[in-house]
C-alpha cells in the first residue's frame, strides 16, 4: 500500500516509515500539518497515519480539511491523549481509526492492514504506467512489458517516485528526501546505486534505460 506518515517526532517518524517499507509499503513522510496537506492533495494514499500534535496546522485540522474536499482515504489518528473524550473528538473529525502512544507496531502494522481493506476494490488509480512500464500500487507487482520484475521494497519506492514524475529531471537530493527522507552522509551516491539496480532490471537487453542520466543535474524516466 501507499501510507502517508505525518508525525513531527522525526526519530519516530524514520522508524516507522522504516518498518513499514520493511513489510513492502511506500512511505511518504510529512512532519507539519500544511506539509501533510499538501502531500494528501497531490497523493493517491491508501492510508493516511496521522499525529494529533503538529507544528502549524493541528492534527484535527488536517483531518477536518481532508475530509471537508471531499477526500475519503482512510486515517489512522495518532497521539498520547488517552481520554475517551480526545478520541471521540479525533472520531468526529473524520479519522477512521484511532490509536494512542506508545504502541507496538504490530497493532500499527494491523490497523493500517484493516483500514486499507476497507478502500475500494483494484482499479486505474491503483496502477502507473510510463511507457512500457506498469507498476500496480496494490499487488506490488511491477510489469516491463509482459515481464514481470522483481524489486526490492527500495527499488519499488524509487521506481513509483520516477513514475510519479515522468520526463521531469528530478536531483539526487530530491530522490534522497523523498526516498529515504532522513539525513545520511553520501545518500546522494546511494540514489545512484539503486539507479543503476533499476536500470539493470528494466532493461530490455540492447543496452537502453529509459532511466536517463542528466549529467549535473540528476535523472529522469523518459514515456517513449
Amino acid at each position: 500500500m501507499r501510507l502517508l506518515l505525518v508525525e513531527d517526532e522525526r526519530k519516530l517518524a524514520t522508524l516507522v516509515q522504516e518498518m513499514l517499507q520493511d513489510e513492502n509499503h511506500t512511505v511518504d513522510v510529512s512532519h507539519d500539518g500544511e506539509d501533510a496537506l499538501q502531500f494528501a492533495a497531490t497523493g493517491e494514499y491508501d492510508v493516511i497515519i496521522l499525529d494529533l500534535m503538529l507544528p502549524g496546522v493541528p492534527g484535527l485540522e488536517v483531518c477536518r480539511r481532508i475530509r471537508a474536499r471531499g477526500d475519503k482515504t482512510p486515517i489512522l489518528m495518532l497521539t498520547a491523549r488517552t481520554s475517551i473524550e480526545d478520541r471521540v473528538v479525533g472520531l468526529d473529525a473524520g479519522a477512521d481509526d484511532y490509536l494512542t502512544k506508545p504502541f507496538a507496531f504490530a497493532e500499527l502494522l494491523a490497523r493500517v492492514r484493516a483500514l486499507g481493506r476497507r478502500e475500494a476494490p483494484s482499479g486505474v488509480g491503483n496502477r502507473l504506467a510510463v511507457g512500457g512500464i506498469s507498476l500496480d500500487l496494490k499487488t506490488r507487482e511491477v510489469w516491463r512489458g509482459d515481464r514481470l520484475v522483481e524489486l526490492t521494497p527500495k527499488e519499488f519506492a524509487l521506481l513509483e517516485y520516477f513514475m510519479r514524475h515522468p520526463n521531469q529531471v528530478l536531483s539526487g537530493q530530491q530522490i534522497a528526501d523523498h526516498v529515504w527522507s532522513y539525513e545520511f552522509d553520501g545518500l546522494t551516491n546511494r540514489v545512484a546505486v539503486y539507479v543503476s539496480y533499476l536500470r539493470r532490471k528494466l532493461g530490455d537487453g540492447t543496452g537502453y534505460s529509459p532511466i536517463q542520466t542528466v549529467h549535473g543535474i540528476g535523472y529522469r524516466l523518459v514515456s517513449t
